[in-house]
């Protein structure tokens, strides 16, 4: 029966610990995804960055071709009112062409019904001859003038007519070129049109995928927060394991068998941390950081319960700075030994050594009492490190 309830209990200890095993796989499964969708993000954005690119340079066409369009009507416009000024002038010149046309018609057939000419008349009517004179010069100025202006009308209205040629050639050119801009802002706004689809796509796409990482985000937050929270039960437990070794550790019985020897008193002390004997022979009653009955403080040192006149030894060689009787500590002597380390020998009944005497390892230097009001003999050891005191145990061999 112990042994299963010793079974089942490493699997109910196991159960949590495997539960936070598959709890990191899954996070890690879950980090995965979201890189993977991270980057799928980043093309995504890069592909939305392209069609917005190629959708602004699509709209930028579209805005230069209607420029182009609307400067198109502009100088249409300025070309169709041209055309109908230079057309409403050629009426005008056509009317007096006309006139002039008239004018000399009807010379000329006076002339042919005279039968001589006008000057001819004239000399023969036997006027006076300086106004005869006056009137064929006037006659020849009329004729030239008439005959000039004629030709002027003409000259002038062969080149309306060429004008007003060229101006519709350019009508029609304007309209030709509006055709063709017209033709090419329909496929540019057929063009802006599937960009802005795949534009929009793209834009859906990232919408998606920011909104599936910010859910997978949110997953991990939750796992991560379950797995710290298995990781600190699990923290507690193994303290708590912890705890109960170091009370079963420190309710093991231990005693020191052996004093301290003779040796070499010329290696620093640092150096013998782990080889140190015990000063007195005895068991360990009470031990460094475990708390004191009396007073709710912690031990700083160790107790070793030992029968009154007991001998006690020096731990390593060193100089007495102290050997008095101090309140709590009773006969007490205290051991420099370089470097900043002290040892402490309390509760003693007698003192051997004066202040200011070298020692070496293992020589006797009082004896075990109850001095300072203890109630049980033994000796107090306190190990010191510039005057803060650290656990001896880790110091010495027990035996």
């Amino acid at each position: 029966m112990r042994c299963f309830a010793l079974a089942l209990g490493a699997m109910l200890a196991a159960s949590p610990v495997a539960a936070q095993k598959k709890e990191e796989s899954d996070l890690k499964q879950l980090r995965q995804e979201i890189r993977k969708l991270q980057k799928e993000l980043e093309k995504s954005e890069a592909d939305k960055s392209d069609a917005a690119d190629a959708l602004r340079k699509s709209e930028r066409a579209i805005s230069e071709a209607n420029r182009r369009l609307f400067e198109l009507a502009t100088e249409r416009k300025q070309v169709n009112k041209r055309i109908r000024e230079l057309r409403s002038e050629a009426a005008r010149l056509d009317k007096r062409i006309d006139s002039e046309r008239q004018s000399l018609a009807n010379l000329i057939r006076r002339q042919y019904l005279s039968g001589q000419p006008e000057s001819l008349r004239l000399l023969l009517n036997r006027q006076d001859a300086n106004k005869t004179a006056r009137q064929l010069h006037y006659f020849g100025y009329v004729s030239k003038a008439r005959a000039e202006l004629i030709a002027g009308l003409r000259s002038d209205l062969d080149e309306l007519r060429e004008l007003t040629e060229a101006v519709q050639q350019e009508s029609a050119r304007l309209k030709e070129l509006e055709q063709e801009e017209l033709r090419q802002k329909s496929a540019l706004e057929r063009q802006r049109s599937a960009r802005s689809k795949v534009l929009s796509a793209a834009s859906d796409e990232i919408a998606r995928q920011r909104n599936e990482i910010s859910k997978l985000k949110r997953d991990e937050k939750r796992l991560t927060t379950l797995i710290r929270k298995l990781a600190a039960e699990a923290e507690k437990r193994r303290k708590e394991a912890e705890a109960r070794r170091k009370r079963a550790q420190e309710q093991a019985r231990l005693t020191n068998s052996e004093l301290p020897q003779p040796g070499a008193d010329n290696i620093a002390f640092r150096k013998q941390k782990g080889k140190l004997r015990l000063p007195v022979l005895g068991e360990l009653t009470n031990r460094f950081g475990r708390p004191r009955e009396d007073s709710g403080l912690s031990w700083k040192g160790l107790f070793i319960a030992a029968e009154s006149g007991s001998e006690v030894r020096s731990i390593a060689a060193g100089e007495v700075v102290y050997a008095d009787w101090l309140r709590g500590f009773g006969n007490l002597l205290i051991l420099d030994h370089g470097s900043g380390y002290m040892s402490l020998y309390g509760n003693n009944e007698s003192l051997f050594r004066r202040v200011g005497e070298r020692l070496g390892s293992g020589e006797t230097i009082a004896t075990v009492g109850n001095s300072g009001g203890n109630a049980d003999s033994g000796l107090y050891f306190e190990l010191r490190h510039k005057g803060e005191p650290i656990d001896p145990l880790p110091w010495v061999k027990l035996k």
